[in-house]
């Protein structure tokens, strides 16, 4: 896989879990605010140098008393020609394993399922079906996000759905058309959007209007409780 970061340990990032974290390079969307931004490019215009598949396993063996899962975020994951011949070397060794996905692969998912290669996974919706033009460059059939979300209810063995909350993507109307996407999914996460953080454009910090107060949040919160069994802010 092509690989832009790796974290060796971590105890917040796959619930219940010791893990590390690998980072994949390259994403098909281009949200302003994410915190990963030189993950975003492809491998052949990326802004950081790739890590060696192999060294990572080597560290993966030497750790199996020490380390209990392997997160896989990116980025997106999905786009690794060989995410699935990766996830099998990780499973071989016994260790869990959590995928980071934004959902716009769906048939790469199916894959891993049947292969019961992944034990946790968090899709991240960015918005409203109707709204991913704004995360999107170029034409995207936007039918896949709902695809992906009925997956992961359906065949996930654990899994979490999870919004970054700004404007314009996200507001009451939005939240409530993300509800009745994944009416009856387990667990819901509401993320709040840092302003202290490296961003792929830095003009977005700069206007108050696009993040939401604590008091905002939990009212989004309520409007997506109706529709989840858990909701969570953080």
């Amino acid at each position: 896989m092509n690989i832009g970061g790796f974290q060796k340990n971590s105890l917040i990032d796959f619930p219940g879990t010791i893990a590390c974290i690998i980072f994949t390079q390259g994403c098909n969307f281009v949200c302003p605010y994410c915190h990963n931004p030189d993950l975003v490019a492809s491998p052949q215009k990326g802004a950081c140098d790739l890590y060696d598949e192999n060294m990572i396993l080597e560290f993966l063996e030497k750790r199996k008393n020490l380390l209990e899962g392997v997160v896989i975020t990116g980025g997106e994951p999905t786009l690794q020609k060989d995410l699935a011949v990766f996830c099998r070397k990780v499973k071989s060794m016994g260790y869990k394993l959590k995928l980071d996905t934004n959902g716009t692969r769906p048939r790469v998912l199916e894959k891993l399922f049947k292969e019961r290669l992944v034990d946790f996974i968090s899709m991240d919706i960015k918005t409203g079906l109707d709204n991913y033009s704004l995360v999107v460059p170029g034409e995207f059939n936007f039918k896949k996000i709902f695809q992906s979300a009925r997956l992961l209810m359906e065949k996930a063995p654990a899994y979490e759905f999870r919004t970054t909350c700004t404007r314009p993507f996200v507001s009451k109307k939005i939240m409530k058309d993300i509800g009745e996407m994944i009416a009856g999914a387990k667990r819901y996460i509401l993320q709040k959007c840092s302003r202290n953080v490296k961003v792929l454009d830095p003009e977005f910090l700069k206007a108050d209007n696009n993040f939401f107060s604590d008091k905002e949040m939990l009212e989004l919160k309520r409007t997506i409780d109706k529709y989840v069994g858990e909701s969570v802010v953080r």
